[in-house]
């Protein structure tokens, strides 16, 4: 028994020891002829290969067209020259491979992972969607039509749109303002024709980058992925200067989105917080932890343990490239909706009144270099780690040193980053509910406005 427990413990050190001397695993990057940045990343420990592939082709370059990004994406896996969308689907799931696509605000994409021995067969698989897509019109007007009924389903659900609302509240006229999927009235309009052309201007390898991590040799990949992908031409990359939002509010604004049938009020409390780059990101989600960012957080404690107003409270820092936003959300019965406003406004206030203690930062930092390390533990993750790099044009510094700085952060300095990055007046409010109950209750917290859930758009 003696023994079990030194075990125990020893491993337990081991774990301790290996989470606060988390670095990235080395890696090597280089560019194709094209400009197709590429990553490889040696990982032995099981016999399987992770691909991350991205393109400067999210959302944000939609126009007007919200939800191009989006359908784009998609539809590279609808058929290519040499496969159906049926024989894409079969040969994954034959050798148990996973294979898909997505499009994000900021760039689009596709992940993959597979066993090293059906490599041929995937490579080519990949090298055939990024390369070689037909875009079948049969099947691209069949996942328009399951994308609007979607789109239609997602309104009954006010905690699926509130982000939608929220980003369309804050972000005015950047297109951070418009959703990821589009709304009804777009995505109606977008054809195949569209699809193909937003596909010709946005995947450029001047603007890609692709990530291998797996188990392989170096040298040998980097031969491989020159011959897959070494020969594709594209569109040059276009060049589009991006002016960062102005996310300083002049005052306090109410959003109000009614919903005829709502029992409950979803909301979302906030306004400006951090892009992906910014150097205070570390704090910022210490900090953050405390407040909203874990289940034993104030706001949670407040508005679900101790006073039962609702089933879960917290909040987050949504980064994106160019900008981010601040949110405290939640949700709560029509009659209690005031006081669950209030509440979390009481708890935000009191982060900047009181601050916090020594021993409630210890607590924070533990839980978040606890957190740490399973982000990036799987080969899939890393894969995905390395394109985020070249996406949001961070080195793996950020990640070497993230223990490090939760570990330095004091008392002195919370006390800044609350002060900075946490807003406490001229709040943004977006809520969802049963106007009539609510309206003439809520209009004390800023310049009201209102909108209904069934209108196209957010």
């Amino acid at each position: 028994m003696k023994n079990i427990i030194l075990l125990v413990l020893a491993l337990c050190a081991f774990a301790a020891k290996a989470q606060n001397n988390f670095k990235v695993p080395p890696y090597e990057t280089f560019k194709l002829k094209n400009g197709l940045t590429v990553y490889l990343m040696e990982q032995h420990e099981v016999p399987l290969i992770n691909v991350s592939a991205v393109f400067d082709a999210g959302a944000i370059n939609d126009g007007q067209n919200y939800g191009l990004a989006s359908l784009t994406a998609d539809a590279l896996l609808f058929g290519t020259q040499k496969y159906t969308k049926a024989q894409i689907e079969e040969m994954t799931d034959y050798v148990g491979a996973s294979l898909s696509t997505y499009a994000s605000k900021d760039n689009a994409g596709l992940a993959a992972s597979f066993a090293v021995k059906d490599q041929e067969k995937l490579f080519e698989l990949i090298q055939q969607v990024l390369i070689h897509p037909v875009f079948d019109a049969t099947e691209f007007d069949k996942h328009k039509q399951r994308t609007l009924l979607e789109l239609a389903q997602a309104k009954e659900s006010p905690r699926s749109v509130m982000g939608n609302y929220y980003n369309a509240f804050l972000f005015g006229n950047f297109p951070y303002a418009t959703p990821t999927t589009g709304s009804k009235s777009t995505v109606e309009k977008i054809d195949v024709a569209a699809v193909k052309a937003f596909y010709q201007s946005n995947y450029t390898t001047g603007k890609g980058a692709i990530s291998i991590v797996g188990d392989f040799k170096a040298a040998d990949m980097k031969k491989k992925v020159t011959a897959l992908f070494g020969d594709w031409k594209t569109a040059p990359a276009r060049m589009v200067k991006r002016v960062a939002p102005n996310l300083e509010f002049d005052k306090a604004r109410v959003l109000l989105v009614n919903k005829d049938d709502a029992r409950e009020t979803t909301f979302m409390i906030g306004g400006k917080g951090i892009d992906y780059n910014s150097p205070d990101y570390v704090p910022v989600v210490v900090i953050n932890t405390i407040l909203g960012g874990r289940f034993t957080s104030w706001l949670n404690d407040a508005l679900r343990v101790n006073s039962g107003l609702t089933y879960g409270a917290g909040s987050r820092f949504t980064r994106y490239k160019y900008a981010g936003t601040f949110g405290i959300s939640t949700f709560t019965k029509n009659s209690t909706t005031i006081p669950a406003i209030d509440m979390a406004l009481s708890v935000l206030d009191s982060l900047h009144k009181h601050g916090i203690n020594e021993e409630i930062l210890a607590s924070a930092k533990a839980y978040v270099k606890g957190d740490f390390p399973p982000d990036y533990e799987s080969a899939g993750a890393l894969a995905r780690l390395l394109t985020d790099m070249f996406t949001y044009n961070f080195d793996e510094s950020l990640i070497n040193t993230f223990q490090s700085k939760v570990d330095g952060l004091t008392i002195a300095q919370a006390k800044n980053i609350i002060a900075t990055y946490f807003p406490k007046d001229k709040l943004q409010f977006v809520l969802v509910g049963k106007a009539s109950e609510i309206r003439e209750q809520v209009k004390k917290y800023g310049e009201l406005s209102e909108k209904q859930i069934k209108a196209d758009g957010f």
